[in-house]
C-alpha cells in the first residue's frame, strides 16, 4: 500500500483493513477495523485529520481532503461510492454517498442518509438522519425507508467482507492470453449476496 508520513503524522491502519496498493494514504489519518480502500483513492490528511471508523469503504478514485485545521470523520459503516469527493465534514453511521457525488466543507450528513449519485452537497449543509438527498445543489426529497436502508446495509456488508478476501486472494499477475476451458465460476460474492438477501426477507 502507498502510505506516507507527513509533518510528523503517520497514518494508523488497523490490521483487518485493506488499502489497495494503488491507493494513497497520507499524514494524519486513522483507519479502523474492516475498512476497504479501493484503487485510485486519495486520502490526504496533510492539512487536517481524517478518521475512518470501522466497517467503512472508500471505493475507486475517491478523494478525501479538507481545508486547513479541519477534521473529516466517516462514522461506522459509511459507504463512499466510486469517484466521490469528500472535502470536509462528518458522515453519519451507515450512510451512503453515491457515485461521483461531492460533499463540501463542514457538511453534516446524518446517520443512514443516502446521497444520490452525481449530487453536489454545498458547504455547511446539515441533513438529519434518514434523509434521501439528491441534486445540484443537493436537497432532501424524502425519508429513507427501511427497505432502502436494508439494501444499503447489505451492500456495505459485502465491502466489510472484502478486506479479508483481498488479503487471501488478491495477487498481482500477468494476464492470460486465452480463456481457460475450466475457468472457475465467481460464486463467493453471489453466495454472500443471496445469503444476505434471504436473511433480510426472513427477518
Amino acid at each position: 500500500m502507498s502510505v506516507y508520513s507527513f509533518n510528523g503524522f503517520t497514518p494508523v491502519v488497523k490490521k483487518s483493513s485493506f488499502i489497495h496498493p494503488k491507493a494513497s494514504v497520507t499524514g494524519n489519518v486513522i483507519i479502523g477495523e474492516n475498512v476497504y480502500i479501493g484503487p485510485g483513492a486519495a486520502i490526504r490528511g496533510d492539512w487536517g485529520q481524517i478518521i475512518i471508523e470501522d466497517g467503512c469503504n472508500v471505493q475507486e478514485n475517491c478523494t478525501i481532503h479538507m481545508f486547513p485545521g479541519t477534521t473529516v470523520k466517516l462514522q461506522k459503516g459509511a459507504h463512499i461510492g466510486h469517484g466521490a469527493i469528500i472535502h470536509g465534514g462528518t458522515l453519519g453511521e451507515n450512510c451512503l454517498i453515491g457515485m461521483n457525488s461531492v460533499v463540501m466543507d463542514d457538511c453534516i450528513i446524518g446517520d443512514e442518509c443516502i446521497v444520490g449519485a452525481l449530487s453536489f452537497v454545498p458547504a455547511e449543509s446539515n441533513f438529519k438522519a434518514r434523509s434521501l438527498i439528491v441534486g445540484n445543489p443537493a436537497k432532501k426529497i424524502k425519508e429513507v425507508s427501511d427497505q432502502m436502508i436494508q439494501w444499503k446495509s447489505k451492500g456495505t456488508k459485502l465491502y466489510q467482507a472484502l478486506p479479508s478476501e483481498c488479503f487471501e486472494s488478491l495477487v498481482e499477475c500477468e494476464p492470460l492470453r486465452e480463456i481457460e476451458t475450466d475457468r472457475p465460476k465467481q460464486e463467493t460474492m453471489y453466495t454472500t449476496w443471496n445469503s444476505l438477501q434471504n436473511h433480510n426477507q426472513s427477518s
